[in-house]
């Protein structure tokens, strides 16, 4: 006779809050309550489903993953990503490269004019004091 544990919708919740790494209060904050109610509710089997859909807003996820919610998945998910050491993790350039030196390139040609401009506004100068002598 095997027994099915009910899913614990509150610790399922809790697991989630920790894993957006947010604190009860900020929880409760989100959500209108109190950091106390946020600890009730997380201790609680179940939740009714207006309260679970504020706490799912708030939290940035469907509520139905808050019913669903499962740990061996998400280490199932981990355990995938980093499969024998080998990363699914792009260590390569997020930009390319030949767009960055074409940027630093405008940005010296415009200092370049600037500096031409002042020192054509300088000679300018310049020569309207030698004129006025």
């Amino acid at each position: 006779m095997s027994t099915v544990k009910p899913k614990h919708i509150g610790r399922n919740i809790s697991r989630i809050r920790e894993l957006r790494d947010m604190k009860q209060e900020a929880l409760a904050q989100a959500i209108g309550t109190t950091q106390q109610s946020i600890s009730i509710i997380e201790g609680s089997e179940s939740v009714d489903d207006e309260k679970l859909k504020a706490i799912a807003e708030a939290l940035g996820v469907p509520a139905d993953v808050i019913r669903n919610f499962s740990e061996e998945a998400v280490f199932n998910i981990i355990g995938n990503t980093y499969d024998n050491g080998s990363s699914s993790v792009n260590h390569g350039c997020t930009f390319n490269p030949l767009d960055k030196l074409l940027e630093a390139f405008d940005k010296n040609e415009k200092l370049y004019e600037r500096l031409v401009q002042a020192e054509k506004e300088k000679v300018a100068l310049l020569e309207k004091l030698l004129s006025e002598k």
